[in-house]
């Protein structure tokens, strides 16, 4: 394709940036090098440069609606955004604005059934749901017990919608909250285990899984233990047994560390556009792939480029490539899922580890093609 040229597109990102919890910085500079790869080998948008508007949250509510109203008021056509502690309030500024959003992934509900600007790249039901429900069948095991770090966006799913998902897969059901920064979880992993577990799956940060995968240890536990792609990071490694980490299964929002073709791209666009990124960083990731998919998209797009034109654009893509993310698929017609056509994903990723706590083989999971 001929490098993007004329006036520019405005396009913004919205990203956590540096929080007190996380330290997605990473995202920011991904952001500048994917627009900078898109504009010089992928045409932009309609053959337009993209001009990036970018706006930290900083992790914090009142924070994230002041992005998206900056967002509105830049007067951007569409926005960005990869994973967020506060899309809950990113979201609804941006809908009542009609302004086009794409996320890399939500459990919040409202924006979820949104039909008419939101769209979402990650199946909520997958990683938390269907993963673990699939392991403990595979398995035999008749009961999945989530370890849940306690914030409200992990708790939505795992509280409210999981139960009846588990009942009607004809599984037992525990959620264990434990609150996070808990360095010792030796007492809560002992009333685990006194609770007779099955497939125990952690959902946190991977300060929090140490502390999880560590406390299983300690009281013994010799079951099958999963958990979600954020576990897994090379401070995981140092600190829990290879042991303990060896053929475990786990999700993966991303491909990271892997050596399929979607990785060799995202490395190759980090060398040559990026400046100091670090590449094994998955939030990074995750914003390559979200603005990667908002360009994939609007390919073709024409006239004026207008939030309006946008959202017209995106219902009516075929079905393609969801970049960065190994042969996943994606269609925003909102028939991914029905109950919350927001959602243009169905399916996932995941990999078993190997003894280094490294992944192996990246598998598409539960994806099957969307039609009109």
């Amino acid at each position: 394709m001929k490098p993007a040229s004329g006036e520019p597109v405005k396009i913004g990102v919205i990203s956590d940036g540096a929080s007190p919890a996380v330290d997605n910085t990473a995202q920011l500079g991904v952001a500048d090098a994917a627009a900078a790869y898109l504009n010089e080998r992928r045409s932009g948008i309609g053959g337009r440069p993209i001009k990036l508007y970018k706006c930290e949250t900083q992790g914090d509510p009142a924070k994230g609606a002041d992005c998206a109203n900056q967002m509105i008021e830049d007067g951007v056509v569409a926005v960005a955004i990869p994973e967020s502690a506060v899309a809950d309030t990113i979201w609804k500024p941006l809908a009542d604005a009609k302004l086009p959003a794409m996320f890399f992934g939500s459990s919040n509900q409202d924006l979820l059934a949104d039909s008419e600007s939101m769209f979402t790249l990650s199946d909520p039901l997958y990683t938390l749901l269907q993963l673990p429900i699939g392991l403990a069948k595979k398995l035999g095991v008749h009961k999945v017990t989530s370890v849940v770090i306690d914030v409200p966006a992990a708790l939505h799913t795992t509280e409210e919608v999981a139960p009846k998902v588990f009942a009607d897969a004809g599984l037992d059901y525990q959620v264990v909250a434990i609150p996070p920064g808990t360095a010792d979880m030796t007492p809560q992993m002992q009333n685990v285990l006194s609770g007779r577990p099955g497939v125990v799956f952690v959902i946190g940060n991977d300060g929090f899984c140490i502390s999880a995968f560590n406390g299983l240890r300690a009281v013994g536990y010799d079951g099958t233990v999963s958990g979600i792609s954020q576990c897994i990071t090379d401070a995981t490694r140092k600190a829990v047994p290879a042991s303990v980490l060896s053929g475990m299964v786990v999700s993966a929002t991303v491909p990271n560390g892997g050596s399929d073709p979607s990785t060799a791209l995202y490395d190759a666009v980090i060398k040559t556009y990026g400046h100091g990124i670090d590449n094994t960083a998955i939030s990074g990731r995750g914003m390559f792939v979200t603005l990667g998919a908002l360009a994939t998209a609007l390919e073709g797009i024409s006239g004026d480029i207008t939030p309006k034109s946008v959202i017209a654009t995106i219902k009516a893509m075929p079905e393609r490539e969801l970049p960065g993310v190994a042969g996943l698929r994606f269609r925003c017609n909102g028939k991914a899922a029905p109950d919350t056509p927001a959602v243009c994903v169905r399916g996932g990723l995941s990999t078993t580890l190997d003894d280094k706590g490294q992944p192996t083989k990246f598998e598409v999971l539960g994806s099957t093609p969307i039609g009109d």
